[in-house]
């Protein structure tokens, strides 16, 4: 009998350890850092390997050079690409870890107010910049989802017309490099939709490979602003909560130091009576 009783007070302690643990977990900020990560790293993962795959491209059915020299062309564009994806990579990766860590200790400041982690005016003042940074990343997210949806369009275009060769073969349709800046004007780098390259382009894993890489790094973006908008609710919400427990701790306060004052009276008082009794 005293067996199971101990068996049923273990279990009933190890429930509610977990439950406490659960509890004091920071649930909307642990699921915004899952799927900011999970979108910088499709984003970041799957345009690298485009902007490769578009270096392929160029090389092997436009027949592009790279310039000799620090001469600014397509190339040295693809690669401060490719290096702005690394840094984008690296530093959103901190900045979801510290949004976390806020999250965490917001999470166990509300839950204790008397606990060792007390509520500050730095801790709000780290929560209002936090959400600041937030806005400004949700911002910069924005701008580069537009700015993914441009080599979308493209390469869906020339992967439409790569689908529909039979309805393009009588007309006389060229992709010039020069429409799209890949190019100077004096460079004609052209393919059009009777030649050889054009076909040999079409039937190629290259392009339909990169097409689906932009697609993949354009859904990624997108996450990552859903994220942003995700943290922006997190914070803003934890940012209210902590400022109403900061006047509910001031008022704790200075209501427990009125009651320690009438206690203090009230025992000099009983000091006095016990004098004059004496």
């Amino acid at each position: 009998m005293e067996e199971n009783m101990d068996e049923s007070q273990s279990q009933k302690g190890c429930k509610e350890c977990c439950e406490r643990c659960v509890g004091s977990l920071p649930w909307a900020s642990l699921i915004a850092t899952i799927l900011l990560y999970m979108g910088v790293a499709l984003f970041c993962g799957c345009g690298h390997e485009a902007l490769s795959g578009t270096v392929t491209i160029l090389q092997n059915y436009f027949e592009v050079i790279r310039a000799p020299g620090e001469t600014l062309d397509v190339f040295t564009i693809i690669d401060i690409l490719k290096y702005i994806i690394y840094g984008l990579a690296a530093g959103f990766f901190v900045f979801g870890v510290l949004l976390l860590v806020e999250g965490f200790f917001t999470t166990g400041a509300i839950r204790d107010l008397y606990g060792e982690f007390k509520i500050t005016a730095c801790g709000r003042c780290l929560t209002a910049f936090l959400m600041f940074l937030a806005y400004l990343f949700f911002l910069v997210w924005l701008g580069v989802t537009a700015f993914t949806s441009l080599p979308v369009f493209m390469y869906f275009n020339v992967w439409s017309m790569c689908q529909n060769t039979s309805l393009v073969e009588g007309a006389n349709l060229c992709l010039d490099l020069r429409q799209f800046g890949a190019v100077t004007i004096s460079e004609e780098r052209k393919v059009c939709t009777g030649s050889e390259k054009f076909f040999k382009m079409c039937e190629s894993n290259e392009l339909d490979l990169t097409f689906h890489l932009f697609v993949c790094a354009l859904a990624g973006a997108g996450a990552a602003v859903i994220a942003m908008v995700h943290f922006l609710m997190a914070l803003a919400a934890n940012w209210g909560y902590l400022k109403d427990a900061s006047r509910m701790q001031k008022y704790e306060d200075i209501k427990s130091k009125e009651e320690q004052e009438l206690h203090d009276i009230h025992s000099t008082r009983s000091k006095e009576r016990l004098n004059a009794y004496t």
